[in-house]
């Protein structure tokens, strides 16, 4: 099993950036603890970071057929790209949107995200500790799939 995350806009600034919102632990340090989580659940997982959108596109595009999820953080661009939002629809693989603060909680244009529905679930608002939960939930989607996959080819 492969998952990939994609890191949007800026995520590679948290921990500087408005800890006040963000908080302390860096990207590096939150991609570290999903290595152990991914490794304790026997799953491949990559990372990629960009602050440019056709590069985001591109890669969600690259997934396909190599990936089993992805957990995506699109940042800003959840509220301004319906490029991305059609490249995960192109892709049928599922996604999973995290966000690190709480969207809803914050400025009237941050509450509307193009991703979300077209994103297998929505985790936001619970700090770094939220990549955790989306890749629980990816993990857990993705095994579903390939259950649904196996009884398919038994019946």
């Amino acid at each position: 099993m492969k998952i990939t995350v994609i890191q949007g806009p800026n995520i590679n600034m948290i921990g500087v950036r408005e800890r006040s919102l963000y908080g302390a632990m860096t990207m590096d340090a939150i991609h570290n603890e999903m290595r152990k989580i991914a490794e304790q659940n026997g799953a491949q997982i990559e990372f990629y970071q960009s602050n440019l959108e056709g590069e985001i596109i591109d890669r969600i595009q690259e997934c396909y057929g190599e990936t089993d999820a992805i957990i995506l953080n699109p940042a800003a661009y959840s509220h301004t790209s319906i490029a991305i939002r059609d490249a995960i629809s192109a892709v049928a693989i599922p996604v999973v949107e995290v966000h690190i603060t709480n969207i809803a909680r914050r400025e009237e244009f941050r509450h509307n995200s193009y991703v979300s529905p077209v994103a297998a679930g929505v985790i936001a608002g619970f700090g770094p500790f939220g990549y955790h939960l989306a890749l629980l939930a990816a993990i857990q989607i993705a095994k579903e799939i390939e259950a649904q996959k196996t009884a398919a080819k038994q019946a």
